[in-house]
């Protein structure tokens, strides 16, 4: 094998690595940062590392399927797929289940399904397959909006109204600016709709008291630390108590329930009290060299199809990863968007196993050139064809 092939293979044996050993490791932290929690208040230590458990074999399933699927084939079924995401957000309107206040999950056989994780990927997927199939170039905003633009806009509406799930619909904004970046959109054009996206959210924030109490609280969480500001302060002393190798894995004081949501959206905090800002760094480490070997496929894929689809799904979870831990570190205000792969959470994990799966589809499928057409051999042979009759004329004389 030579040199070049070899380098062209380091990116998906980068990816795959990494992915395992951020699924292993959530597994293992899902469980030390619930454990005491499930066991005080359910009466089962092992409650969501059970479940958690089985999310992590359903997502490596689908991780695994996804990369020997042809990613080319899901482009005619995009459309559908988009309609089928919105139609299940609708259907958590009127008969999901409500956590917390908010009304994001459906109950399937005893486990719960986050629709609003599957129309991420739904609407990653027709984004690409619309741009790619685009014969002019994207000039301007109105151009951009039709219609993934359209789309985007719709799904994070019904998102935001229905869910009051903020997190995911700045998550879906993100993955199709990452597209229409790859699919070379404009600065400018993708600066007015950035600006409009923003108004959008701050008025979002606007509306909703909980909002507006996290922003503030964002920007001064010692005005408020037992109420608003309580979850980010208590973030912040269970990484301070971290310090830079950590209290020792299970040592953690602030997962009893001190830190709300210590196994979910806030898990990050009991990473860092737990294994120091050493174990903050490795994530982070985990989630850059997902970067690298995503966008190296993105850039080795030669069909505009591939190329989009592995640049936004790379961005969809480096993006989600980057707005938690900026959120739990007080970097940014807090979303409510999971830890990709380390936070408690089957429809997340799922999803965003299947969709770093289609970016080793598109290593495999996407950066093959198209086979040669094979018709030399019929030239070569054409003129002894027509030879023989001058043989035989020839003879005959």
């Amino acid at each position: 094998m030579s040199s070049r092939r070899q380098a062209s293979g380091l990116p998906e044996q980068v990816l795959v690595l990494v992915v395992l050993c951020l699924v292993a490791f959530g597994v293992v932290m899902v469980y030390s940062a619930s454990s005491a929690w499930a066991s005080a208040e359910l009466g089962n230590s092992l409650y969501f590392l059970e479940r958690h458990a089985v999310y992590a074999v359903l997502g490596l399933v689908a991780f695994a399927a996804c990369s020997r699927l042809d990613y080319r084939r899901l482009a005619a079924l995009a459309p559908l797929g988009l309609v089928a995401a919105i139609a299940a957000l609708v259907l958590v309107a009127a008969a999901g289940v409500s956590r917390n206040g908010a009304q994001r999950w459906l109950e399937v056989g005893g486990f719960t399904m986050q629709p609003g994780e599957l129309a991420k990927l739904a609407v990653l997927l027709f984004a690409a397959s619309v741009l790619a199939a685009r014969t002019r170039p994207l000039r301007t905003v109105a151009d951009a909006m039709a219609p993934v633009g359209w789309a985007v806009v719709l799904v994070c509406g019904v998102l935001v109204v229905l869910q009051s799930d903020l997190g995911s619909a700045i998550a879906v904004a993100l993955a199709a600016g990452a597209v229409l970046t790859i699919a070379c959109c404009p600065a400018g054009v993708l600066a007015r709709m950035a600006a409009v996206g923003a108004a959008l959210g701050a008025l979002m924030i606007y509306v909703e008291p909980y909002r507006r109490e996290r922003f503030v609280a964002f920007l001064d969480p010692g005005s408020d630390p037992q109420n608003a500001g309580y979850q980010l302060t208590q973030a912040a002393l269970a990484i301070g108590r971290g310090g830079l190798t950590g209290v020792g894995l299970g040592e953690s004081t602030f997962k009893t329930g001190s830190v709300p949501e210590q196994h979910t959206d806030m898990i990050a905090a009991i990473v860092g009290e737990e294994l120091g800002l050493a174990g903050l760094l490795a994530v982070v480490a985990a989630f850059a060299a997902i970067g690298w070997a995503g966008t190296s496929i993105a850039l080795n894929a030669r069909d505009p199809f591939g190329k989009l689809l592995a640049g936004g799904a790379t961005a969809l979870v480096c993006g989600q990863a980057a707005i938690n831990l900026g959120g739990v570190l007080g970097i940014m205000p807090l979303t409510g968007v999971p830890l990709p792969f380390v936070s408690f959470g089957g429809s997340a994990l799922i999803a965003m196993l299947a969709g770093l799966g289609l970016v080793l589809s598109v290593a495999a499928h996407g950066g093959k050139a198209l086979a040669p057409a094979r018709a030399e051999p019929v030239r070569k042979a054409a003129p002894r064809r027509a030879a023989a009759p001058r043989r035989r004329a020839a003879a005959s004389r």
